[in-house]
């Protein structure tokens, strides 16, 4: 009789749970994981290198398009790095928007990985219950941006533009009208704060469907309690951050421990796990949300009671208004310099981080006094996830690598940057 040998076989990147462009080479005895190789750089765009190349202000863009689900909070860190070398600092108005715009960031990545670490699992109805709350946080970036998922809207110094006056409404069509219209306008008759307010204290019912679909299923226990579990020291060794860390016990949140914003001024509290688990990081992600619904809250209610500036007072950095550039022969010329030029920024480097959903995402700049960075190097949370993918797995059925994926949050975007 032959011998029994492990088989090798692929998963991925074609598969639709390996979540982009995952390449897993995974050794069977059977169907059980002996061995799994994550092999990465599917999605590669040399985005450090691109920005070495290009001005300073001319690569908020590009930070979009690293964590894909996740926009706000990539420029976040980047803008951080270049006002840390510039010796500037936005204004508290622009410092809570960019709070509370990270915080619905934050909304919006967990629903994208609920519906799809849901439909991964087998748990169909989620994925569409989730992009329902998801769409609203679309609307908002798009208030503010123009656009729906790539805003490029933070600055060094501040915003791109304060919070609109008024909400746009859906118009009448063979497919929204009388009731249905009614229903698409009731939360845009006021401004963009009313319009996040109202989604607000909405949100937690939802919320709660949400647990009710998945938090005491039998299947989905079965699926999760148990999996992928990883200790405290493994997870530190390991290099995890976000809710990855969170999950196995360990209470670190760069909001609370290295602070930035205004998160010192708005008050939440950091959900912890226990067992390390798939299910544990579960419901960690699930308190996140509600711990963000409080947040935006918080700085909706002083957003409406402070209006002021939401970018510095400084010419070399701020771009000319709008109105005046097209009046204005100077204006004009200094707008022109200021997004084809650039402006100079002094020589050093810095390390700014920010707590974005999956993680801690972090930007490393050194600058030679010139109008582009020397060097830049990106920090992203899931490539030391990914890295632990073989322990993680080993020991596991097959039908687990999906379940572990999906606790990790993976976009390889950032990645493989």
């Amino acid at each position: 009789m032959s011998e029994i040998k492990n088989y090798t076989m692929n998963f991925g990147p074609q598969h639709p749970a390996a979540h982009g462009v995952l390449r897993l080479i995974l050794e069977l005895d059977g169907e059980v994981v002996e061995h799994a190789d994550p092999h990465v750089g599917l999605l590669h765009r040399g985005t450090e290198k691109l920005a070495e190349s290009k001005p300073f202000n001319q690569s908020i863009g590009y930070m979009d398009r690293l964590d894909y689900v996740s926009m706000m909070c990539n420029e976040h860190a980047y803008v951080r790095a270049i006002e840390q070398l510039l010796g500037i600092e936005a204004p508290i108005r622009a410092q809570y928007i960019r709070t509370m715009f990270d915080e619905i960031t934050r909304v919006r990545n967990h629903l994208m990985w609920i519906g799809t670490h849901g439909l991964d699992l087998g748990a169909m109805a989620l994925f569409l219950y989730a992009f329902r709350e998801r769409e609203h946080c679309m609307d908002m970036y798009e208030a503010v941006s123009g656009a729906r998922m790539h805003a490029t809207y933070y600055r060094p110094g501040g915003v791109y533009r304060d919070l609109p006056d008024h909400m746009p409404q859906y118009a009448e069509s063979k497919w929204t009208k009388g009731k249905n219209l009614a229903y698409a306008n009731e939360w845009r008759n006021g401004s963009l704060l009313d319009f996040i307010d109202a989604f607000a204290d909405d949100f937690p019912n939802k919320i709660g469907e949400y647990r009710t679909l998945l938090q005491d299923n039998r299947i989905w226990k079965q699926r999760t309690v148990g999996i992928g579990v990883v200790s405290p020291e493994e997870a530190k060794a390991w290099g995890f951050t976000g809710p990855m860390l969170r999950g196995s016990g360990i209470a670190w949140d760069l909001r609370k421990k290295q602070t930035y914003a205004a998160y010192d001024k708005v008050d939440f509290d950091v959900p912890v796990g226990v067992n390390g688990d798939c299910y544990d990081r579960y419901l960690v992600r699930m308190e996140e949300m509600t711990q963000s619904t409080r947040i935006i809250k918080q700085c909706v209610q002083w957003l409406k009671n402070n209006p002021g500036p939401v970018m510095v007072d400084e010419y070399k950095i701020a771009p000319p208004d709008r109105e005046m550039m097209k009046e204005d022969m100077e204006s004009m010329i200094h707008h022109f310099k200021l997004f084809t030029e650039g402006y100079t920024v002094p020589a050093g480097e810095v390390y700014a981080a920010v707590e974005a959903p999956k993680g801690e995402f972090g930007v490393f700049m050194v600058s030679d006094d010139s109008n582009k960075p020397f060097r830049m190097k990106i920090r992203a949370p899931g490539f030391a996830h990914l890295s632990a993918m073989n322990d993680m797995v080993k020991g596991h059925m097959l039908a687990d690598v999906v379940a572990v994926i999906g606790t990790m949050d993976i976009v390889f975007g950032e990645i493989d940057r």
